[in-house]
């Protein structure tokens, strides 16, 4: 059993304290890392840090002694931004691999900041180095068993989706519409971009994957001639944005997704001249080049009022609208069932 130096507080150098291999937080914003070291030039460390003494063997057969990080990495970085060369520790003693993650991460997950994709990337580390089920792992989190399996399912999405998740460009809910295309990669990462750039709602966005989902069924299940399909997707070819083909007994209607009046001409434009040289999503690629063209005048002429506004760079974009309630967030993560589109909005 581990045990602590009588819950004594030591003062250690920062240098001899070594990163945890166990830490679940990949990501530190450098914004609030630089905030806490500027109060800790102030007021110091407040909250010591916990460690596990570490004995190491020299070359001449003597020891060196050095401690690991269990609990406090932020601090100790930001400690030595603010070129604090010693920091207050609590040292515990017999702890296993296991122990020192779990603590790891526990004390990372009583933290809100931690992001989602941190969190999951820790609950795997659980499940497959460690060997723990789901069930054991909401046990010692405080949650529920379904609520681990659906953060565990994040991490079988797109590293693009995975760096916007971790760096607050989409936010967790978004995720779920997102995982419903998983096995259509293309679709996928249209309605990503679409959600981070057009600024679309969980909710929009679930009615979307819900549709697209909807229709991957319904061709299944009505044997759709394979010539409407195979003309679906000469259409998307051509013109470079989705195109849905809703077929009828008598006739039926064909839908083209566009992001602006421009697009409009455009699809009329490739219409008429028949260009054949697109790509499935290319009007939405087109979108953000303008939308990146536009920020980046906006850095040009910054000091001009009506573009003040504007975001500085693309990596500023902000979360998209999660305009879920509290419940139904708490509702949604605990549910078994999360990713059945019958249970999604319209």
């Amino acid at each position: 059993m581990s045990t602590l130096y009588s819950n004594s507080i030591f003062w250690i150098d920062t240098d001899k304290i070594k990163p945890n291999p166990y830490q679940p937080r990949r990501d530190f914003d450098e914004v609030r890392l630089q905030n806490l070291a500027e109060s800790i030039k102030q007021y110091g460390v407040l909250q010591p840090l916990t460690v596990s003494r570490v004995e190491i063997e020299k070359e001449d057969g003597g020891l060196s002694t050095e401690y690991e990080l269990i609990a406090g990495e932020r601090r100790l970085r930001a400690a030595i931004l603010a070129r604090v060369f010693q920091v207050p520790v609590i040292i515990r003693e017999g702890d296993t691999s296991m122990m020192k993650l779990e603590l790891a991460i526990i004390e990372n997950l009583q933290r809100e900041d931690l992001n989602v994709v941190d969190r999951a990337r820790a609950f795997s580390r659980l499940s497959t180095e460690f060997k723990f089920t789901h069930a054991e792992i909401a046990k010692k989190m405080g949650r529920s068993r379904e609520y681990v399996s659906n953060t565990l399912r994040i991490l079988s999405l797109p590293e693009e989706v995975l760096n916007a998740l971790s760096e607050g460009k989409l936010s967790e809910g978004h995720t779920r519409p997102i995982l419903m295309l998983i096995d259509h990669p293309e679709e996928q990462m249209v309605l990503f971009k679409e959600i981070v750039y057009r600024k679309i709602t969980v909710r929009e966005a679930e009615s979307l994957a819900r549709k697209i989902a909807t229709d991957r069924v319904r061709k299944k299940e009505y044997a759709p001639d394979p010539e409407i399909t195979e003309l679906e997707g000469e259409f998307q070819d051509k013109l470079g944005t989705r195109v849905h083909i809703d077929r009828r007994e008598l006739g039926g209607q064909i839908k083209i997704d566009f992001f602006s009046v421009q697009d409009l001409r455009t699809i009329l434009d490739s219409i008429n001249k028949g260009v054949t040289d697109k790509k499935h999503g290319e009007m939405l690629d087109n979108y953000i080049s303008e939308n990146n063209k536009k920020i980046d005048e906006s850095n040009n002429l910054s000091n001009l009022s009506n573009l003040s506004n504007l975001p500085l760079n693309i990596s500023e974009i902000k979360s998209p609208i999660d305009n879920r309630t509290k419940d139904e967030i708490k509702e949604e993560e605990n549910n078994d069932n999360l990713y059945d589109i019958s249970n999604f909005s319209v």
